[in-house]
């Protein structure tokens, strides 16, 4: 068996287990946010039980719609509030963070652990080796009664990596290039697999961003393992980290990808960075290094927006939101934002953005003639000073 197949055995107390076996296994944390969390709650209280499995293993959090756009959006939050007192379950909320930062933070699975969430990118945590699904709202009110999940074994696709990376290539761009090699589909309904020395080139945080975004490859799940090779997988792909460059996602798709050079040029109004894909510290981190003592382009609205109040209260320590402001950027508050396309930034027709979020899909992010650019913190931050699509320097 290789990792993925161990990691779900063990799961289902099962010695051993094959693709396409089905499962019932044991969940470590299960969660939701303000736009799945209401729909699993009505479906709970039609199950008809009268607690969760375990208070202190769930978790809602507000994060796609705060502070709230609408009335339906602040009702949403009333239901979770009261369902949080009536069942003792963890409620996150007034701004501090996104769903799959917060779970990092304060619920951090370990690895091996299953952890269910009705979000697709429930798979970021496979960046700190834990096994995320995604579920829906129905399934996770199951969840949420029972500790269990069915789920089918899937498939393991492994990734091999080898190589130093260059400075301006990060987790981001090594994501976006194995979906212009794989695009939406191939990997649907299988997991995908990291190995190799060369996951030791990237930090927590940036296998975080690369799990993040192996649903929009159509990947189940998505896990960072060791650093030798499987060998029992279906398919096998290796890649040399050093022989990558940055990379862009066109619109209107995340597997529209071509470097970044290919389009560099390209004028822009927006940039937005930030979401459950490259909203942490060290995301930050390329933002500021590149906005030091220089300003953004004028034509071009700068939005940031970090993970979670601990990282802005990091940004704050270090002195790093008066460089983005002064750099004449906005900070806004922890949350989904304009990732969402709900409020807070959203994009209009005449808006050609570049964004670290995980989708640029037709009206993603407001308007449905918007063309939506996905890219590194560094190439975001390089092309809001420059007004237009940059390559990062090394």
């Amino acid at each position: 068996m290789n990792l993925v197949e161990k990691y779900l055995a063990k799961a289902a107390g099962k010695e051993s287990v094959f693709p396409g076996m089905d499962l019932s296994c044991r969940v470590s944390y299960v969660a939701a946010h303000d736009v799945t969390a209401p729909i699993a709650i009505k479906m709970f209280r039609e199950i008809g039980v009268k607690k969760v499995f375990d208070p202190d293993r769930v978790a809602l959090i507000v994060d796609h719609i705060y502070p709230a756009s609408s009335e339906k959006a602040r009702d949403n939050v009333w239901i979770m509030d009261d369902f949080a007192k009536e069942f003792g379950v963890h409620l996150y909320q007034r701004g501090e963070g996104v769903i799959h930062q917060l779970m990092y933070e304060k619920h951090r699975a370990a690895p091996g652990e299953l952890v269910v969430i009705a979000d697709s990118h429930t798979g970021t945590c496979g960046g700190y080796g834990a096994v995320g699904v995604g579920v829906g709202s129905t399934e996770l009110a199951a969840a949420m009664a029972t500790g269990t999940l069915d789920l089918e074994v899937p498939e393991v696709v492994q990734i091999y990596l080898t190589g130093k990376r260059p400075a301006n290539v990060f987790g981001k761009d090594v994501i976006l290039y194995l979906g212009s090699k794989f695009g939406t589909d191939h990997l649907v309904d299988r997991a995908l697999l990291f190995t190799g020395p060369g996951i030791e080139e990237l930090s927590v945080a940036e296998r975080m961003t690369v799990c993040n975004m192996g649903i929009e490859l159509g990947s189940m799940i998505t896990l960072f393992g060791t650093t030798e090779r499987e060998t029992d997988t279906a398919e096998d792909l290796d890649l040399d980290l050093a022989a990558l460059e940055p990379q862009i996602a066109r619109p209107f798709s995340p597997a529209n990808v071509v470097p970044v050079r290919e389009v560099a040029g390209t004028a822009i109004t927006q940039v937005v960075v930030g979401s459950c894909t490259n909203g942490r510290l060290s995301d930050m981190e390329q933002v500021v290094n590149a906005f030091r003592g220089k300003k953004v382009n004028p034509e071009v609205n700068t939005l940031i927006v970090p993970a979670s109040r601990e990282i802005l209260e990091q940004m704050e320590e270090r002195g790093w939101c008066k460089i983005i402001r002064d750099a004449g950027a906005t900070v806004l508050n922890p949350g989904c934002g304009s990732c969402f396309g709900a409020h807070e930034g959203l994009a209009s027709a005449r808006d050609v953005v570049v964004s670290t979020t995980n989708r640029n899909f037709p009206g993603r992010m407001g308007s449905m003639k918007a063309n939506i650019y996905l890219a590194s913190p560094a190439t975001a931050a390089a092309s809001a000073l420059a007004g237009k699509i940059t390559v990062p320097e090394l």
